[in-house]
């Protein structure tokens, strides 16, 4: 496990990886979280609606790519904003 905190569109958050799962976090709540594989494969991904379009998901994504060194791919099924954050991301 490992905890490091970052910035984005003025959100201060704490990054959490433990086990396949990277959880980004404030002292008030879960701004998101992805569940992956090693292969870079996508379970799970979820951002809190209030901090949606604000590149947390993004943000997400790199930071799976970065872990295991492989694009993050989604595996099915696949939501409408699922398909639609990685189409925007050209991963999907």
């Amino acid at each position: 496990m490992h905890t490091k905190q970052n910035k984005v569109s003025n959100i201060q958050y704490d990054i959490t990886v433990i086990d396949g799962v990277i959880t980004f976090t404030n002292p008030n709540t879960t701004l998101g979280f992805v569940r992956f594989k090693d292969t870079g494969a996508i379970e799970y991904i979820f951002v809190q609606p209030m901090y949606r379009k604000l590149g947390l998901a993004k943000k997400l994504l790199n930071k799976v790519r970065e872990i295991t060194g492989n694009d993050p791919v989604p595996e099915p099924p696949i939501s409408p904003l699922g398909r639609m954050l990685f189409k925007n991301t050209q991963v999907y």
